[in-house]
Formats: C-alpha cells, structure tokens, sequence
C-alpha cells in the first residue's frame, strides 16, 4: 500500500492557526498621562475642599454638653463662642476649651470634639467647693487646690469655713493669702471621713500654723499640709483612744497629744 504524498504529509505538519489576535491598544504618550492623572488629582483635591469648607455639609449645627451640676448647658454653649454653621474643620478645639475655662471659672476642666458630621461635644468638669471663704458679707468658693472660683451671697450648707489669720509678722507676711488658702484646701483632702464630716472651720495663721475646728467644741492642730495622711492616721487613732478629749495635735505625727474632756 502506497504512503501519503509530499503534499499530504506537508498538510499534516502544517500548524492550525487560531482566532486573530485584537490589535494592542496604543498607550498614551507619558507626558499626557502625566496631565490627566494631575488633573484627576486637583479634581479630587478640589471636591473633598469645597466639602469640607465650602458646602451646607459637615457645618455645626449642635452643640451637645454634658457634665455640669450648677453651671446650664447654654452658659457653657455660649463661652464656647462658636459662630453657627462654622466647618467643623476650621474649628480649633483647643481654643474653644481655653474660651470656655477663661468665661467660666466654675469649670475645672473641659473637653472639645468634632462630631461628625454637624456636632461639637463639649464635656465639662466643675469644681466643687471644699471651703468657703468669707469677706464683706459674702463667701468665696474655694476648690480642693485654693481656688477662689465663685462668690456667693448666702453660705453653702455643709460646706466649711475657712478663717486666714496670718499675723504681721515678718514670717506671716511671706504666707501670702492665697498661699495660705492653698495649704487650708489641701489638707482637707488627707482629713479622715469622720472629721470632715463634723468639720466646722479651718484657721490658717502660716504656712505651719493651720488648725481644724470640729463640732462639739473641738479642736485639732495640724500644723502644715507635709505628712498629710500620716496626720489623718494618727488622728483616727488620738480620737479612738482619749473619745473625750476636746484637743488633738498631729503637728508632730510621731508625738501626737490630747487633752481636755
């Protein structure tokens, strides 16, 4: 039997060609894409700006406060000072929080934060008195660090005295009033429970020369705001052990005394 021919074996070998392929699309020469994707840049750029500043959105249009006990949410809103419908993003939180503690001296401390998309939450911490300071017929408060932030016309109710009684002295002049009003404040936070309770006045003559006038006639020499706590432990001790005593001092917490009944 005869084989395949040239030409047949010549068909055979030949390759089977597939679909045509698509033309490459040309590329754009890289000085235009350049100039496009720059383009698509200032336009993004420009969209999220008018956004943010330019447009009726993401505008302040509420100002939510929260933490006040004397003080009212208007007061606080409008020592903050913010324009309505400021951009959020202009607005300087860290200015808003300095207006708010300057206008209201009640505030100890206060926090400002976007809230997105319309809102600014303003958290506020007041002080709270532990003395009351008397002049002329009327009562300064005075916060746990001697400070004067508010007067009154009538005293508060369960709030103590506090008396400053420097002499003239070379050594009471250098204990200024207000140095004076801090070393009173601070000691009444290292007083313990019970005595701040019954506590009534606090006389500061100098720094070192600071009494406590309780109830029931009773009276307590500190001595300075040093040894805080040492002074409070020593002092719930004197009161258990001499229950009639009607004078303690704690000036010296090693060496503490009692007397009277």
């Amino acid at each position: 039997m005869a084989g395949p021919t040239t030409a047949e074996r010549g068909r055979r070998q030949k390759p089977v060609s597939g679909p045509p392929r698509p033309p490459r699309p040309r590329r754009l020469p890289r000085s235009r894409r350049l100039i496009i994707s720059s383009a698509a840049v200032t336009l993004v750029a420009g969209g999220v700006i008018w956004l943010l500043y330019g447009s009726p959105w993401l505008r302040e249009r509420h100002i939510s406060v929260s933490g006040t006990r004397v003080l009212t949410a208007a007061q606080v809103r409008e020592a903050a000072g913010v324009a309505p419908g400021t951009p959020l993003v202009s607005l300087d939180t860290g200015e808003i929080e300095a207006r708010v503690r300057h206008r209201l001296p009640r505030v100890d401390s206060v926090s400002a934060d976007r809230s997105w998309p319309h809102g600014i939450e303003l958290r506020v911490t007041e002080r709270r008195p532990v003395l009351l300071l008397g002049h002329g017929g009327k009562f300064d408060e005075v916060d746990r660090e001697g400070v004067r932030f508010a007067t009154l016309a009538r005293p508060l109710q369960g709030v103590p005295r506090v008396e400053l009684t420097q002499g003239r002295s070379e050594a009471g002049r250098r204990f200024t009033a207000e140095r004076l009003l801090r070393a009173a404040a601070r000691i009444t936070q290292d007083l313990p429970a019970a005595v701040t309770r019954d506590l009534r006045t606090v006389k500061a003559g100098s720094y070192d020369s600071v009494s406590l006038e309780l109830g029931r006639g009773r009276t307590v020499l500190w001595g300075s705001e040093e040894k805080g706590r040492a002074k409070a432990v020593t002092l719930t001790a004197l009161m258990k052990a001499a229950p009639d005593a009607r004078h303690f001092d704690v000036s010296v917490p090693s060496a503490p005394a009692s007397a009277g009944s």
